[in-house]
């Protein structure tokens, strides 16, 4: 669970940019937008797939490209 603890010399929009950092980091926010409506399992499983089959050829593009 991200947290922020400030020191006396630190300012609230020093605390606020270094709470969403962290909280990006985290990947709270992808869960919440991915939990927020049900997703059969198969819709799910293709999309797993889907993505894996982008990183393949981004990885192919790459290889090439050297």
């Amino acid at each position: 669970m991200p947290g922020v603890i400030l020191g006396e010399s630190d300012n609230f929009d020093y605390a606020l940019r270094k709470f969403k950092k962290q909280v990006e980091k985290s990947g709270i926010l992808s869960e919440l937008k991915k939990r927020q409506h049900y997703e059969k399992p198969s819709i799910q499983k293709k999309k797993k797939e889907a993505a894996a089959r982008k990183r393949l050829m981004k990885k192919m593009r790459k290889m090439q490209m050297m």
